[in-house]
C-alpha cells in the first residue's frame, strides 16, 4: 500500500464518519485499498447506499451512543434534536435533558410533508410543544419542516442562528428521523465542504460522530442515530420498510366500525374494536401498506390461513424471525380525544365520543400508546 493510502486507512468515512480500514470487509469502515485514492473516501456501506441502495447490517454498540450524548452536557453548545413527526413518540430521545445540561435545545420536527396538506401547522407545532413538555424536554425554539421536500427549512436556519451564539451545534435523533438530510442541507448553507453524509431509508446510516468545520471556525457535529428497538422499523424486514415508511403526503383512511370487528394492517399489527358504539376510525398510515377488515371471531382463522398472503406484507417467511403479538388492551374513555400510537407504524385516531375499548396486537417489545390527538 502506497504511504498516501496507509495514512488515508485511518481517517473517517465521509459518508458515515466511521473509521475506515481496510483488513475486515464484515466490520463498518471496510474499503478497498484502491478506493483510498478516491477524494472525498467513502466506505463499501456507504458506496452500496448511494449506488445501489443497498445496506449491509453492521452492529454499533449503544454505549458509544451514550459515551457521546453523554459528553455533551459538558460543552457549550446548541444541541438540535430531530424527531420524525410521523413517529414523534418512538424517535425522541428519552432523558435527552439530563445529557444536554444547560445547554439550549432546538427541536426541528422533520417530515412534516407526511402529513396532509390540509392540516393547521400552528395546531401541530402546539400539539408538539404539549407532548415534549410532557415528555420532560425543555426547548429553546420547535421548528417544523421538511428536509427532503425543502419545507420550512429557513425556519430551521434562522432557529440555529438565532440561539447558536457562535457555538458548536450538536445533531442528536433516533435512527431514520431524517437526521442525515438535514446535516446535508446545513453543509450546503454553512460550510464550503464538498462532501455530503450518507442518507438513506435504511435506520442507522450513521456510525460515528462526524464534526463538519463551519466558516467561523465552530463545527457542526452529527452524532449517530440512537436505535430504539421499540420502533417497528427495528424489528421488520428492511424489504418492507418500502411499504412501512410513507414517503409522500399520507392519505387518510376512514372506517365506520361497529364493536367486533378488526381491521389487519398488512400481517403485521391486529387492530380490534373490543367494545363501543359504531363510530369512526380515522388512519394515519403508508397508504402502500394492505388493510383488511374482518370480523373479529374470525380474526385469528384468517390470520393463520392468510397472513402474508391475502392480508399483505411481510411474508409468512419474514413473520418467522419478527417477535410474535403482544396484546396492548386500550381504553379511551367518553369525550376524550385520542390516537392509538404504535411506533413506526403510524396511528389511528378515534373519531368517537362515547368512549371505546381496544385491543391493538403488535410484534413484542414495540411501542404501543394512547395519547392526546395530534390532528
Amino acid at each position: 500500500m502506497s504511504e498516501r493510502r496507509l495514512e488515508r486507512s485511518g481517517e473517517g468515512c465521509s459518508g458515515c464518519g466511521v473509521k475506515l480500514q481496510t483488513e475486515r470487509k464484515d466490520l463498518p469502515g471496510y474499503v478497498p485499498d484502491s478506493a483510498l485514492e478516491r477524494d472525498p473516501v467513502i466506505c463499501q456501506r456507504c458506496f452500496r447506499i448511494r449506488h445501489y441502495n443497498e445496506a449491509s447490517a453492521v452492529a454499533v454498540d449503544q454505549d458509544d451512543f451514550l459515551r457521546l450524548l453523554g459528553g455533551i452536557g459538558a460543552t457549550d453548545s446548541l444541541v438540535v434534536h430531530i424527531v420524525d413527526l410521523y413517529d414523534f413518540e418512538g424517535s425522541l430521545i428519552s432523558g435527552l435533558q439530563r445529557f444536554v445540561g444547560q445547554n439550549p435545545v432546538l427541536l426541528v420536527v422533520n417530515k412534516i410533508d407526511l402529513l396532509p396538506k390540509s392540516i393547521n401547522v400552528n395546531r401541530i407545532r402546539n400539539w408538539v410543544q404539549r407532548q415534549a413538555k410532557a415528555n420532560g424536554l425543555r426547548t429553546a425554539d420547535i421548528v417544523l419542516c421538511s428536509a427532503k421536500r425543502n419545507l420550512g427549512f429557513e425556519h430551521v436556519i434562522e432557529a440555529i442562528e438565532r440561539h447558536r451564539r457562535g457555538r458548536d451545534v450538536y445533531v442528536v435523533g433516533a435512527t431514520n428521523v431524517g437526521k442525515s438530510t438535514l446535516i446535508n442541507r446545513l453543509i450546503r448553507d454553512y460550510s464550503d465542504m464538498e462532501r455530503e453524509l450518507t442518507t438513506s431509508r435504511y435506520p442507522g446510516t450513521t456510525l460515528d460522530a462526524v464534526h463538519i468545520p463551519l466558516d467561523d471556525g465552530r463545527a457542526i457535529i452529527d452524532t449517530p442515530g440512537i436505535v430504539y428497538a421499540s420502533r417497528l422499523t427495528e424489528v421488520v424486514p428492511r424489504s418492507f420498510l418500502g411499504a412501512l415508511l410513507p414517503d409522500k403526503p399520507i392519505k387518510p383512511l376512514v372506517y365506520q366500525l361497529n364493536d367486533g370487528q378488526t381491521l389487519f394492517f398488512g400481517s403485521i399489527v391486529r387492530f380490534d374494536f373490543t367494545e363501543g358504539e359504531r363510530q369512526s376510525f380515522t388512519l394515519y398510515i403508508s397508504n402502500a401498506l394492505n388493510v383488511h377488515r374482518t370480523k373479529r371471531e374470525r380474526a385469528e382463522e384468517l390470520y393463520a390461513e392468510h397472513k402474508g398472503g391475502l392480508l399483505g406484507a411481510p411474508t409468512a417467511e419474514e413473520l418467522a424471525s419478527i417477535p410474535a403479538w403482544t396484546r396492548h388492551s386500550l381504553r379511551v374513555k367518553r369525550g376524550e380525544h385520542k390516537d392509538v400510537f404504535i411506533s413506526g407504524l403510524g396511528w389511528i385516531q378515534v373519531n368517537g365520543s362515547e368512549g371505546a375499548l381496544l385491543d391493538v396486537y403488535a410484534p413484542k417489545g414495540v411501542k404501543v400508546l394512547l395519547r392526546d390527538s395530534m390532528i
